[in-house]
């Protein structure tokens, strides 16, 4: 039976090739842990097999609660026999550190030291680390690396941490307005005078079982696998070839988890949590762009968890780097031009039409891996989700976590250039709240955003004079 028949058969988890049990114990010492090989990098090899001859991945099986028994994550270049996942540590910027290589700048064979790499906080383990339903795109024993898996460091294996969890002072011009003007009040521990916040915060790889990953979109894992292989030009045949292998390290951007308060408190559903999820968006979170309401809502939502963990409770803000609805910054000012110098101007009527133009869809950040954070942290209930989003609301309370209180944006930090973007999403199915309640099909098809006077030949024309007095257009 080949190695890709066995991983069929028993539930997706990889299995080594046999063989003789004596002889393996006499290579693994009588631990369990194999002994490393490591790779001659001196050579390409294109892509691996399953049933080739010296292929013995290290058996890996998600899901179960013991990080021995579950396995190790091994995706570095060290170890190509034995190695149980596709793709390369660290997102999109594996490629940098092949840039690296190439330049002579850094050892191919240098494994980091990781001695004094462990977590600041205690994390986990929680329920949901045992069950592939609720955490299926991040490896929650990521941060544990030194720990869990100190044997095999020891016997020599390359094992790279996909989590990690330190502390910081973040300083947010927003936060010293709002003690400034009152509605923040410094503490000395979570807030201090100087407006600085501290935070215990999370870097998060992207770690992905590919059968849940099939499961949650609805496809078989053969299609998912063909689909990335086809849309990425074939940068990762192993998909094709090495259906034993269920772990997969996408080339995309991960994530960062901000804590404000105690991360002991929240499982407990009796102590207060405030949590937004937010998209990553340049233009506004880091330059201001007032084209849309994400740095306002973001820093919103700080305040709002710095207050709550001054409360006793914690508050959580999730970064994920999800740039232009996962479409990505250029598609995003492409969208941009598309709405400005379209016919009538940039309207709320004609929001969304615009990026399917130019992307061929509305949205790819697909919110059913967005949960996953949440149960890493053990969340089991959100009182206070500052977020408008059904989508993101959806896909929360769809793993059973409970959300009590959904929290809009107030109206008085919507940019006057993103009242296009409020009242659109608002129309199409966005929480309005009590601030919203009133947008209807008049105010949708009234609203319409700054006119930059681009050439309006190509792709057509609008925001001539007439169009600007008979609506809500805004002029700086």
């Amino acid at each position: 039976m080949s190695a890709a028949v066995q991983s069929a058969t028993n539930g997706g988890a990889l299995s080594p090739r046999h063989v003789n049990k004596k002889q393996k114990k006499d290579q693994d010492g009588g631990d369990g842990i194999p002994v490393p090989e490591i790779t001659n990098l001196d050579y390409v090899n294109l892509t691996t097999h399953a049933d080739a001859f010296g292929v013995d991945p290290v058996p890996i099986s998600w899901g179960h609660p013991d990080p021995l028994v579950r396995g190790p994550v091994i995706c570095t270049v060290r170890h190509m026999s034995q190695r149980n996942a596709i793709g390369a540590h660290s997102g999109s910027y594996c490629i940098y550190t092949g840039l690296a290589v190439a330049a002579g700048k850094l050892n191919p064979d240098y494994v980091p030291n990781l001695k004094l790499t462990s977590p600041v906080v205690k994390i986990g383990p929680h329920r949901g680390w045992s069950d592939p339903k609720k955490i299926g795109s991040i490896d929650p024993f990521g941060h544990l690396t030194t720990d869990c898996y100190a044997g095999y460091l020891n016997k020599g294996f390359d094992i790279r941490p996909t989590i990690a969890v330190t502390k910081a002072h973040i300083d947010l011009p927003e936060c010293r307005e709002a003690i400034a003007s009152g509605r923040l009040v410094p503490d000395g521990t979570i807030l201090m005078p100087t407006g600085q916040s501290v935070v215990t915060k999370a870097a998060i790889e992207p770690v992905w079982y590919l059968p849940e990953i099939a499961r949650r979109f609805g496809c078989t894992e053969t299609s998912l696998r063909q689909s990335i292989f086809r849309m990425t030009n074939g940068m990762y045949p192993e998909l094709i070839t090495r259906p034993d292998i269920k772990i997969f390290l996408p080339p995309i951007g991960g994530l960062t988890i901000y804590i404000w308060g105690d991360p002991d408190t929240i499982p407990d559903e009796d102590i207060e949590l405030t949590c937004r999820v937010h998209d990553e968006c340049n233009g506004s979170d880091v330059f201001g762009s007032d084209i849309c309401t994400c740095r306002p809502y973001l820093t919103h939502a700080i305040e709002e968890c710095i207050k709550t963990a001054q409360r006793g409770g914690c508050g959580v803000v999730i970064y994920y780097r999800k740039e232009g609805r996962s479409l990505g910054e250029v598609t995003k000012y492409l969208v941009y031009n598309t709405r400005k110098r379209q016919e009538g101007g940039d309207s709320a009527e004609n929001y969304f039409r615009c990026t399917e133009e130019v992307a061929g869809v509305q949205d790819t950040r697909f919110q059913a891996l967005m949960p996953d954070p949440l149960h890493f942290l053990g969340v089991t209930k959100i009182h206070n989700f500052i977020s408008m989003s059904d989508m993101k609301y959806n896909a929360i309370v769809n793993t059973g976590i409970s959300i009590v209180n959904r929290v809009e944006i107030p109206k008085e930090l919507v940019p006057k250039d993103a009242q296009v973007e409020i009242t659109a999403k608002v129309f199409h199915g966005y929480n309005a709240g009590e601030a919203y309640k009133n947008i209807d099909e008049e105010e949708l098809k009234k609203t319409v955003g700054r006119d930059y006077d681009y050439g309006k030949t190509t792709g057509g024309g609008g925001g001539e004079e007439e169009k600007k007095e008979e609506s809500n257009v805004i002029q700086d």
